[in-house]
């Protein structure tokens, strides 16, 4: 039995650089395609999915993402490790077959743990009727904020406390939750674009009134879609990278795996790695690139094992829950990351030396970076050790 193939680390990031969209020589067309580059685009900070997107992209205007929200060929749904995400809208029956439906069943139980501590009779056949009550209320009304649901909607309303007796201690809304819960069961979905892209202020409705009827994968296909896109994208990677990144079992991950004819190859770090079976040869050299991120790229945030992209700089970019801060890129590796002074122009903070034609180079995608910015200062949550030394 032949040995499986050896990819080397250079490969892995010669194929970062090609399947997400990264080099230029092989850019995305529109945001859509961006989004497909990477599965979907991290959307917990309402700015990274458009500049994920612009990273990926030779010409895109802040616009022209929002209309693909607004068209809903992209859409914002909590999925995979119960993160927002900017989906494209075909992958959307996948993922809510799969992880939404697990993430579903979590939140599900928690909200119930949550009704009880609110008083009510019966969580479990409150919170039936809650959602119910929310998603017949968006049926038949314009579009609502979380707080108008909270007031119109009374059978979902009521606080529970919540970290007595700590610092924390707090009254937590169940209005919110409720929605959320509805959001990943497929009933209800964020619609309509804050005017200000780094603002997120969601309105919801309906899945149906705004996507029409959306039929959801059964489990395994949906899984197996998944991972095959994963593959595709950030391939090769192992059981526990894909896992990871879905927030899903590693027996589903396997079953996954299968379903997909996927192939063992070797990784550098003698762990074993998969790709598709059409995808299982080694790729050219994308030529020389360079890539400014916001946080939580997918670049980033698509492994559990980076040290094939971070080398010895992880301790530096990433808060301490492993949210991924802005990174600065030079062929498939971490350099650096990039904060903006108090005009809104964009500087890099290396983290080690680079030659001088990638210091160059990054130098010209922070002017484009800020040009497109056009004084927007962009206030990440989630700022890392890196990016706080560097302001």
């Amino acid at each position: 039995m032949a040995l499986p193939r050896q990819v080397s680390d250079d490969e892995r990031r010669a194929r970062l650089g090609i399947r997400q969209a990264l080099a230029p020589s092989h850019r995305a067309a529109d945001a859509v395609a961006a989004s497909r580059a990477t599965v979907a685009l991290h959307s917990t900070e309402p700015a990274s999915v458009f500049l994920s997107a612009l990273s990926r992209t030779d010409d895109l205007a802040a616009e022209d993402m929002v209309a693909a929200f607004d068209r809903g060929d992209l859409v914002r749904q909590v999925s995979m490790r119960r993160t927002l995400f900017g989906l494209p809208r075909d992958l959307l029956p996948a993922a809510l077959g799969s992880i939404c439906t697990r993430m579903a069943s979590r939140a599900r139980n928690e909200l119930i743990k949550g009704a009880a501590a609110a008083g009510k009779t019966d969580p479990e056949r409150w919170v039936e009727r809650a959602v119910d009550a929310v998603e017949a209320a968006l049926e038949s009304s314009a579009p609502l904020t979380a707080a108008e649901i909270r007031e119109r909607v009374p059978a979902a309303d009521g606080r529970y406390p919540q970290g007595a007796g700590t610092k924390w201690a707090s009254m937590v809304q169940l209005a919110p939750r409720v929605v959320l819960l509805a959001a990943m069961q497929g009933r209800v979905v964020r619609c309509g674009e804050h005017p200000d892209w780094r603002i997120s202020r969601p309105t919801w409705t309906t899945m149906r009134r705004r996507l029409g009827e959306v039929a959801p994968l059964d489990e395994r296909s949906g899984y197996a879609e998944l991972v095959r896109r994963w593959l595709a994208q950030h391939g090769p990677g192992t059981v526990e990278d894909v896992a990871w990144w879905l927030g899903a079992t590693k027996g589903a991950v396997r079953t996954a795996l299968s379903d997909v004819d996927a192939v063992e190859v070797r990784l550098a770090s003698g762990a074993t790695g998969w790709l598709l079976r059409d995808d299982a040869g080694p790729v050219d050299d994308p030529g020389p690139w360079v890539a400014l991120l916001p946080v939580l790229d997918p670049a980033i945030m698509g492994w559990r094992d980076r040290d094939f992209l971070l080398g010895r700089h992880a301790p530096l970019l990433f808060d301490s829950v492993g949210n991924a801060g802005t990174t600065a890129w030079v062929d498939g590796r971490v350099v650096g990351v990039w904060v903006q002074d108090d005009t809104g122009r964009v500087e890099v903070r290396l983290l080690e030396q680079v030659p001088t034609s990638a210091r160059d180079a990054l130098e010209d995608e922070a002017a484009r970076l800020t040009g497109w910015l056009e004084g927007r200062r962009v206030f990440p949550v989630y700022p890392s050790p890196a990016m706080r030394q560097a302001r």
